[in-house]
């Protein structure tokens, strides 16, 4: 197994955790999913702490809590062709590797990335996230080993 090395923009497999689970007691995320490294800040003993923007299907009630993907950039990440949306306005914080990251399904290796997004798309990304947390609509879920 080879992990990547936590970067802003690498879209991962992860067990993502919704806030609104996570507020009722739920403890693990109910699938895997691609999900974009939006911060990996070094802490003790060499970890990282990793910050992650689920990746859906499910259109966003207010269009200002994600970003469409075009239909390009999937392609270009291994991704299906339904549309999907970078939700921008809640983040899952997690120590890397940790168990929640795995195996892009369908995948003959153990792969667990499914590569870059690119500059200009994460700088967007970036402010986008930025914005929610300005209007104080960006919530976090810590999750815990």
């Amino acid at each position: 197994m080879s992990l990547p090395k936590p970067v802003p923009g690498l879209v991962i497999s992860y067990s993502y955790l919704w806030s609104d689970e996570h507020k009722t007691g739920v403890e693990e995320g109910r699938k895997n999913r691609p999900c974009a490294i939006v911060a990996a800040r070094r802490i003790v003993e060499g970890h990282e702490i990793v910050t992650v923007v689920p990746i859906t299907h499910s259109a966003p009630a207010d269009p200002r809590d994600a970003i469409e993907m075009p239909a390009a950039l999937k392609a270009h990440l291994g991704l299906d062709d339904t549309p999907s949306w970078v939700v921008v306005s809640e983040t899952n914080d997690f120590l890397w590797p940790g168990p929640d990251l795995r195996p892009i399904p369908g995948r003959s290796s153990s792969r667990f990335h499914y590569g870059m997004l690119p500059p200009r798309f994460y700088a967007y990304l970036r402010d986008r996230l930025l914005q929610a947390h300005a209007r104080r609509r960006l919530r976090r879920v810590q999750r815990t080993e």
